[in-house]
């Protein structure tokens, strides 16, 4: 004969349901109503812009160096480099046509880890942005700017940054790897 006073056994509760599934729509319409959406067509469109792309989805330091490559390979391009010349347009077909898949594929890696899809595997290098301003960006924002104020405030001449601009390739990589030397003996 069975015990009547038993109690049934006890069931755990139901995890709770992610929003996009409790709401009846889907993970996509669901990130598409967010603020913070961040479309990889409108990226892609605007990274025709080097960079643009980059920075409208929150990858500043990217976009900028985007901008960098791309304006540089066209400065040696207008100035005439000799029998490096196809090498250097082959580069700028590729790297204008890289920065604007970049951008797209940047933008599908935030909407996805906006709309928490589980642990993100983002690839080596890349990371989420951090929303917090760049001290090297910020410096040479402000020196850039100086010089510029320089020139059409006070009428100092630009013909030195014809021969010098090779040193700031040199103080960015020596920038860069000393973050390197110094992230390694953390």
């Amino acid at each position: 004969m069975e015990n009547l006073n038993q109690s049934a056994p006890e069931t755990e509760p139901a995890p709770a349901r992610p929003p996009y599934i409790a709401g009846g729509v889907s993970r996509k319409e669901f990130y598409r109503d967010d603020v913070r959406y961040k479309s990889p067509a409108l990226a892609t469109i605007m990274s025709s812009m080097p960079g643009l792309g980059q920075i409208y989805v929150g990858y500043n330091q990217q976009g900028f160096i985007n901008i960098v490559v791309i304006a540089s390979l066209i400065t040696l391009l207008a100035r005439g480099i000799g029998n490096l010349e196809p090498f250097c347009g082959l580069f700028l077909a590729f790297y204008w046509l890289y920065n604007m898949v970049d951008a797209a594929r940047k933008a599908t890696f935030y909407n996805q880890s906006l709309a928490g899809l589980g642990p993100l595997d983002l690839p080596e290098g890349d990371r989420l942005p951090s929303g917090r301003g760049s001290l090297l960006g910020g410096a040479l924002l402000v020196v850039g700017g100086g010089i510029a104020l320089a020139h059409t405030r006070f009428g100092w001449s630009l013909d030195w940054i014809e021969r010098w601009w090779p040193m700031a390739l040199v103080l960015v990589g020596a920038y860069l790897l000393y973050q390197s030397y110094a992230s390694k003996n953390k």
